[in-house]
C-alpha cells in the first residue's frame, strides 16, 4: 500500500478549504493539513525542516498555495521557503482567484512549480482541483 501524500493547503477562506477538501478526497490517500495565513504556513513548515532531531513531525509532500492572505502574503512566503536548502525542492502549487500577469510572473520567479487560478463557478472549482490533485498525487513523482 503506498503512503499518504501529506498536503499542506495554505488558505484563508473557509469555503475555499472545505471546496478543496471535498474535490481532493477522491483523488488519493491524503492527509491534509489546514493554515490560514503566511505566518502560519512559514511556521508549519519551519518546525518541519532542519536536521531530523528538530523537526515536529514530517515535511509536507505538496504545498497548495493561496496568493492573497492574511499577515504575509503568498509570494512572500514563497520568497521564505526558497530560501532555505531543505525546503527548495518542496512543490508548491499556487491556487488563487488571481489571473493578473504579474501575479502569475512573480509566483513563478518566486519558485512556484505551477500557477492555477480558481475558477468562479462551483463546478468548474470542483474539476480544475480535481485535475490538479490526479496530476500531483498520481502522474508527477513527489521528492521524498
Amino acid at each position: 500500500m503506498a503512503r499518504r501524500i501529506r498536503v499542506l493547503l495554505v488558505e484563508d477562506n473557509p469555503g475555499d478549504v472545505d471546496l478543496i477538501r471535498d474535490a481532493l478526497e477522491d483523488i488519493a490517500s491524503l492527509d491534509i493539513s489546514v493554515v490560514g495565513d503566511g505566518a502560519q504556513a512559514l511556521d508549519y513548515l519551519n518546525q518541519r525542516s532542519g536536521t531530523a532531531a528538530a523537526r515536529i513531525g514530517p515535511m509536507p509532500d505538496l504545498v497548495l498555495l493561496d496568493l492573497n492572505l492574511p499577515k504575509i502574503s503568498g509570494h512572500e512566503v514563497l520568497t521564505e521557503v526558497r530560501k532555505f536548502s531543505d525546503l527548495r525542492s518542496l512543490p508548491i502549487v499556487v491556487v488563487t482567484s488571481s489571473d493578473a500577469t504579474p501575479d502569475i510572473t512573480t509566483s513563478y520567479a518566486l519558485g512556484a512549480n505551477a500557477y492555477v487560478t480558481k475558477p468562479g463557478e462551483l463546478a468548474s472549482f470542483q474539476r480544475t482541483v480535481a485535475a490538479l490533485g490526479h496530476f500531483w498525487c498520481n502522474v508527477a513523482r513527489l521528492p521524498s
